[in-house]
C-alpha cells in the first residue's frame, strides 16, 4: 500500500465523518470494493457526468468541522461519548462566538494549498445549526454568535474563487425526536419534516450550492428518512448540485472515510489532519505534508478526490500544525498542481518508493522516498521514449530492460522533499505488469 496505515482505533474507523457506526447502506457501499452503489437515485448517469466535470478536475478539497464541540475542544463526539446531558451541553451555545469572518482564513488556506472546493458542517450530530433557520432557536444567529456563520463561510469561499458545499448530519442528538423516531411514527413524522425543512432552507436560501454532503443516517432507513423525496426536492432547488451517498441512496459520489479505496463510481476519500474531525486540544497526531501529498497522489491515480479536514478552534482560528502542513503542500502544488487537476486514471501503481499519475501517454513518477542517484520502475509494459525532470525540464538518462526502467544520473539528494517528479513519455498509455516479473523473470541458481 502506498498510503500509510491509519493510526485510528477500530472504533474511529467505523465512524462516519465525526460519526457513529455508519448506517447499513454506507457500510454495504464500502464493502462493495470497486462496484458502484446500487439502488434508487434521483438523476441519470448522463446528467451526473455533466454536473461532476468541475469536481473531477478539482480533485482536492477542504473539509471543515466547526460547531459547539470546537468550543469544548474535546473531540466532536464528546457530547455522546462522555454522556454529557443535553441541558448541560447546550450551554456551550452561550459561549460560542467565533471572531467575525473567521472563514476568510480557511478559504485563503484552502487556496494556498491548491484546493478547489470547501465543504463545511452546517449542522453536526450535536444538532446546533450554524445557519439561519426558522425551525429551531438552537442556531448561531439566535445564540451568542448572533451571526449566520454559513453565510460568512460561503462569502469567504466565493472571494477566493472556490466551489462550496454544505455538510448536514441527519442524526441529531439534541432534537427530542432524534432517537424515538425509530419506534414512534408521530415522532418520525415530526423529525423527518424538520430535517427536510432544514435541507430546504440550506438549498433555497444561499444561492447556488455546489455540494450537499449528508452524514450518518441513524436511526432510520432511506425509506424512513424519505431520502428519495428529499433529494428530488434538493434537485428542484439546485439543478447542478452534487449529492453524496450518506442519506442511504447512491446519488452522485461515494465516500470512503479515513482510508483510500477506488471505485468505478465517482468517489471522494475524506480524512482528518490528525485523528479528530473537530478541534481536539490533546490530539497531536498530525499528518506530515509528505503524507498528505502521497494521499492526494493516490486518490488522483485512481480518479478519486481527496477531502482533507481542518478542525478550527472555537474562535474560528486554524490550529497551527494544519496551517504549516497545508502551506507546505501548497508550495508543492504551485509547481505540480496541473498534474493533479488535469490527471487521467493511471494503471501504473506498484512501487515502495514512488506514486504515479498520468496525462495521456506521459507517466509521472513521483518519488517520495528518494534513493539517491537512480530510481527504477518495474513491470512497465510500454517503451519509454524520453524522460525529464518535471520541474526544470532537464533530461534524465534511462535504461530499459525486459523487467524494469532505470533512471540514472539523478541528484544525490531529493530536489523536492515531498515528492520529486520525473516525466516519462511512453509509446502508449502507461501500463504495468508486476505479475509477469514474479512468474517469468529468470531465477538464477546460486
Amino acid at each position: 500500500m502506498l498510503t500509510p496505515k491509519s493510526s485510528l482505533s477500530r472504533r474511529n474507523l467505523l465512524k462516519g465523518a465525526g460519526g457513529l457506526a455508519l448506517a447499513a447502506p454506507l457500510g454495504r457501499a464500502q464493502e462493495a470494493g470497486k462496484k458502484a452503489d446500487t439502488g434508487p437515485t434521483t438523476s441519470t448517469a448522463e446528467d451526473r457526468d455533466r454536473r461532476m466535470q468541475w469536481w473531477h478536475e478539482a480533485r482536492f478539497g477542504m473539509f471543515i468541522h466547526f460547531g459547539l464541540y470546537s468550543q469544548l475542544g474535546q473531540h466532536e463526539w464528546a457530547m455522546e461519548e462522555e454522556g454529557i446531558p443535553v441541558a448541560e451541553y447546550q450551554l456551550l451555545a452561550r459561549q460560542f462566538n467565533p471572531k467575525p469572518h473567521a472563514a476568510r482564513a480557511w478559504a485563503k488556506l484552502a487556496k494556498t494549498a491548491g484546493m478547489k472546493y470547501m465543504v463545511m458542517t452546517t449542522k453536526h450530530h450535536e444538532g446546533y445549526c450554524l445557519f439561519d433557520t426558522k425551525l429551531t432557536d438552537y442556531c448561531a444567529p439566535k445564540q451568542a454568535a448572533g451571526r449566520d456563520l454559513v453565510a460568512e463561510y460561503l462569502e469567504a469561499a466565493k472571494a477566493e474563487g472556490l466551489r462550496f458545499g454544505f455538510y448536514y448530519s441527519l442524526m441529531d442528538w439534541h432534537h427530542p425526536d432524534g432517537a424515538r423516531c425509530l419506534t414512534d411514527e408521530a415522532a418520525r413524522r415530526r423529525f423527518v419534516d424538520y430535517i427536510h425543512g432544514q435541507v430546504r432552507e440550506l438549498c433555497g436560501n444561499y444561492g447556488k450550492v455546489d455540494v450537499l454532503w449528508y452524514d450518518v443516517n441513524w436511526p432510520l432507513t432511506a425509506e424512513g428518512w424519505e431520502s428519495e423525496k428529499m433529494n428530488r426536492m434538493v434537485r428542484r432547488l439546485q439543478p447542478d448540485i452534487l449529492i453524496n451517498n450518506r442519506a442511504g441512496i447512491p446519488e452522485d459520489f461515494t465516500t470512503p472515510e479515513q482510508h483510500i479505496q477506488a471505485y468505478d463510481y465517482p468517489w471522494e476519500s475524506c480524512m482528518t489532519m490528525n485523528d479528530s474531525w473537530g478541534f481536539n486540544t490533546g490530539d497531536d497526531n498530525w499528518k506530515s505534508p509528505k503524507t498528505i501529498v502521497r494521499n492526494l497522489l493516490t486518490c488522483t491515480r485512481d480518479h478519486g478526490n481527496y477531502l482533507l479536514n481542518i478542525g478550527p478552534k472555537g474562535d474560528g482560528s486554524i490550529p497551527e500544525p494544519s496551517v504549516q502542513a497545508l502551506t507546505a503542500v501548497g508550495k508543492w502544488m504551485d509547481t505540480h498542481g496541473e498534474l493533479i487537476h488535469k490527471a487521467d486514471r493511471c494503471k501504473v501503481r506498484s512501487s515502495e518508493m514512488c506514486a504515479f499519475t498520468r496525462q495521456g501517454n506521459t507517466l509521472f513518477v513521483h518519488t517520495y522516498f528518494w534513493p539517491g542517484e537512480a530510481v527504477a520502475v518495474g513491470g512497465l509494459k510500454n517503451k519509454v521514449l524520453s524522460a525529464k525532470m518535471y520541474h526544470g525540464g532537464e533530461a534524465v538518462k534511462f535504461e530499459q530492460s525486459e523487467w524494469r526502467v532505470k533512471f540514472s544520473g539523478l541528484p544525490a539528494h531529493a530536489p523536492d522533499a515531498l515528492a520529486t517528479t520525473i516525466a516519462v513519455e511512453c509509446d502508449g498509455e502507461p501500463d504495468q505488469d508486476m505479475h509477469a516479473i514474479r512468474v517469468h523473470r529468470k531465477r538464477e541458481s546460486v
